[in-house]
């Protein structure tokens, strides 16, 4: 819905997995509609592949496989690049989000949106530092908290946290 709503034509996902929202993000854009997907493995895109094909979006997906970082400073590099994107979806290493926002700020155009997965991160960001968690919630919390605290202060975004999920948010560019 949100695809539709900014009527976004030119799309990133940091974290692609089995591609579910791949491809929800594939079936909302136009048919003119391109994504840019990168994941540091193709394995897990190649299951979800057969279905995105069966739903005859494949076209619209550049998948590239690699270490996300390295190819978003490889995008910064050439200036064309620079706010092209309408919406962007991270949904990848929580210990790389801040690292990733410092990169796709530059890559979204004014006014269009970024999208953060799993920003409340179990519950453990309300938690006491001493509350018991699983282990890897533990170990990617410090790493959530600073992100949000970080959102939080950055003046080339407004930001709206969903509670759905595992948290959902959004930053609206508005540099």
């Amino acid at each position: 819905m949100l695809i539709k709503l900014i009527n976004a034509k030119n799309t990133l996902e940091i974290g692609v997995f089995t591609g579910y929202s791949l491809l929800s993000t594939a079936l909302a854009l136009p048919s003119d509609g391109k994504i840019l997907a990168l994941d540091v493995s193709s394995e897990y895109y190649e299951l979800g592949l057969p279905i995105i094909e069966k739903a005859e979006v494949a076209h619209k997906i550049d998948f590239r496989e690699g270490h996300a970082l390295p190819l978003l400073d490889q995008l910064l590099q050439d200036e064309n690049n620079k706010g092209v994107f309408d919406f962007v979806f991270v949904d990848a290493d929580k210990d790389n989000y801040l690292n990733y926002h410092k990169r796709v700020i530059d890559l979204v155009k004014d006014e269009g949106l970024i999208g953060y997965d799993n920003t409340l991160w179990c519950g453990s960001e309300a938690a006491p530092p001493d509350a018991p968690l699983i282990d890897y919630v533990k170990r990617y919390r410090l790493h959530v908290i600073a992100l949000n605290k970080y959102l939080a202060q950055d003046s080339r975004i407004e930001i709206c946290q969903l509670p759905v999920g595992d948290g959902i948010t959004l930053c609206r560019c508005i540099t």
